[in-house]
């Protein structure tokens, strides 16, 4: 078989399992075998891009992140629904459909709260994909809609135009997944999975939004040329055949069964793998919807049922705190068993110390929850009336519930955190931070490795990674001998990183890269650092006050000086490293843009600076050089419309060496 034949015979087996899985829900190939034929197909198409084609799994990712994104006018318009929140309004809907037709059929399904978003394909191709918008305009967000498995590339039909409708949605069980991650890595959390759809399908960058792992499901049927249909659900039946998932729906001919309906989709709301934000009611005919018609905002043939928030009363039995893998306290309030918009709710998050003051939250108390979002368990109101005697304002402790480290809050914000440079709460976090190609660059301590050496026991501190033997890594999943021999020779090279990585792996706050820099540049060792007053540190060029407080806080606490007593012991260098370079960039903005193959962007960017020059992450009029990798994208468009100079990746590497 020739490359061209195996490479079509590639795509449509990967392309065929893929329909499977995320939309027909029924996987016909292990995922061991999928990313083994996928890696092949990958191989082939480096070997021949020429033969890479639109409908390639491989291109379900685009390329680097875009600058803005553009404008797309809807040539149908996406009307928005008008809303009713009773069974009266619903029947009152139906009496006006039946005053104007003479038989009325409706169609009714549940409405997925998401993002609304256009698909057009062209001769059976996928071309572009838009937001919402206002309904006449939306914005181009086709690379970030690329990422989402369940939208096909290509259709069976080749028809000249076709444009359908659906909802982009983030699964429930991604949304958890991703809210507890953010809530121990101490970010905000998104309060329901159409906020963090409509946050990820926003992303610049195509790949930030593909690990969110979006979904969509089409409801409607805009344009299709060279077709014709009687009825929505007729429509809906075509778009399942090009391989859309679609939503669920009924047909029922009264007032009476659409409202059954509504209410059996709202009992049923936690079974489906989407959040529901109510109930859409259509005519079914076509033609009666042309009769019907529309007003200058949404159609007269259809409306939004919309439920009301479920809320219930239940006692504070009490408030936990739990500590992320920032150090932040996030308190959590235990509550009596209560059934909650389809699950028994026993706690919910009460965010900060500001919103338990602010609401007067205390054991013992009565309070009112209900789901934000349909989704997290969040406290409403306290019900004084029914508070007990004796009870008492809560405040968070003053010390970490885990290592007893003294805690402290955010000078711009109400967080409230843990500085014990050892706490384990904080562990996996602080490790990777230690270990991370910006900090000490210890290639090997994946946080999947560390994760490992952690619940082995093996490591309780940064420091600890210094200490471990090949045996020891050996043991690990996935490592053997030689790759363990590999990880202890990286460990051993990343003493002599110097005093500026040190003290940026060192995670402490407000002390990034370019603190570090200036710190190890002034002081040198950092036994010289270690003596700095607060006063001292201030009078430093970009280190402020609550820097300062912040660096000597850290250096006073004892877990500080045993993680630093415990790193000496390793050798690990703690002295700054002489810089050789000259200042022949100095004044000068580059840009990097592209793949670079003779460098990392890390370390083009340090090469930069340390010869004077400051690497930037946009173009402008003041960019002095833009250095162009492999697939440079609009950084390069935008430096030619600028008149910029463009430097190969060779014509860089000759500058550095003058």
């Amino acid at each position: 078989m020739d490359y061209k034949s195996e490479m079509k015979q590639l795509r449509d087996i990967l392309n065929e399992a893929g329909y499977r899985y995320y939309v027909l829900d029924d996987p016909a190939m292990d995922d061991y075998d999928y990313d083994r034929l996928l890696r092949k197909l990958e191989e082939l198409e480096a070997a021949h891009p020429e033969e890479v084609t639109p409908d390639s799994p491989t291109q379900r990712v685009g390329g680097e992140a875009l600058e803005s994104f553009q404008q797309v006018v809807h040539p149908v318009p996406l009307e928005s629904l008008q809303d009713v929140f009773s069974p009266e309004e619903v029947e009152e809907f139906a009496q006006r459909m039946m005053e104007t037709l003479e038989t009325v059929e409706y169609s009714v399904e549940p409405k997925v709260d998401g993002l609304s978003v256009a698909l057009e394909y062209r001769n059976g191709l996928f071309v572009q994909g838009a937001t919402r918008g206002d309904g006449q305009v939306g914005e181009d967000v086709t690379e970030n809609l690329r990422t989402i498995k369940s939208i096909p590339m290509t259709l069976p039909d080749k028809l000249p135009r076709l444009i359908v409708r659906g909802e982009v949605f983030m699964p429930k069980n991604v949304f958890h997944k991703l809210n507890r991650q953010r809530e121990e890595n101490g970010e905000p959390l998104f309060a329901n999975p159409r906020n963090a759809a409509a946050g990820s399908l926003r992303q610049l960058d195509p790949k930030v939004c593909a690990k969110r792992l979006l979904d969509i499901r089409v409801f409607n049927l805009q344009l299709a040329e060279g077709k014709a249909f009687s009825t929505h659900g007729e429509t809906i039946r075509y778009i399942a055949s090009q391989g859309f998932q679609t939503i669920p729906h009924k047909l029922l001919g009264t007032a009476e069964e659409v409202n059954g309906e509504i209410f059996r989709l709202g009992e049923n709301r936690e079974d489906l793998p989407f959040d529901m934000d109510g109930a859409v009611v259509k005519l079914n005919s076509l033609q009666d919807r042309a009769i019907i018609g529309s007003t200058a905002k949404c159609p007269r043939w259809a409306i939004a049922y919309k439920y009301p928030p479920e809320q219930k009363p239940s006692r504070v039995l009490d408030i936990v705190v739990q500590v992320g893998r920032t150090g932040v306290l996030t308190p959590k309030v235990v509550v009596e068993p209560v059934r909650l918009a389809g699950t028994t709710v026993t706690n919910a998050t009460l965010h900060n110390q500001d919103f338990i003051d602010e609401k007067d939250i205390r054991i013992g108390d009565t309070v009112v929850l209900q789901k934000a979002g349909e989704i997290i368990p969040e406290v409403v109101e306290v019900l004084r009336e029914l508070r007990p005697e004796g009870t008492e304002p809560y405040h968070l402790p003053a010390n970490c519930p885990v290592c007893g480290a003294p805690v402290v809050r955010d000078e711009d914000g109400a967080a409230i955190r843990c500085t014990g440079a050892e706490c384990p709460a904080q562990l996996h976090r602080n490790i990777t931070h230690f270990a991370s190609r910006d900090a000490m660059d210890i290639d090997g301590m994946g946080p999947a490795v560390i994760g490992q050496l952690i619940d082995k026991g093996l490591v309780k501190t940064p420091a600890d990674l210094y200490f471990l033997t090949i045996e020891q890594l050996a043991d690990l999943e996935r490592m053997g001998k030689k790759s363990a021999q590999n990880a202890v020779n990286a460990i051993a090279a990343s003493k002599e990183r110097g005093l500026e990585r040190l003290l940026y792996a060192l995670g402490i706050r407000q002390v990034g890269q370019k603190a570090g820099k200036v710190l190890a540049a002034y002081f040198g060792t950092f036994d010289a650092l270690n003596q700095a007053t607060v006063e001292e540190l201030t009078a430093i060029d970009d280190v402020g006050g609550i820097t300062a407080a912040y660096i000597r806080e850290w250096l006073d606490s004892p877990q500080s000086q045993h993680l630093i007593g415990r790193l000496r012991e390793a050798g690990v260098g703690m002295e700054a490293v002489k810089q050789v370079s000259g200042q022949q960039f100095k004044g000068m903005t580059f840009v990097l843009t592209g793949a670079l193959e003779r460098f990392t962007r890390e370390e083009a960017a340090a090469l930069i600076e340390g010869r004077g020059g400051k690497a930037s992450g946009s173009v402008s009029k003041k960019t002095a050089y833009v250095v162009a990798g492999e697939n440079a994208g609009s950084k390069l468009r935008k430096a030619n419309e600028l008149g910029i100079p463009v430097l190969t990746e060779d014509e860089f590497a000759a500058m550095l060496e003058q």
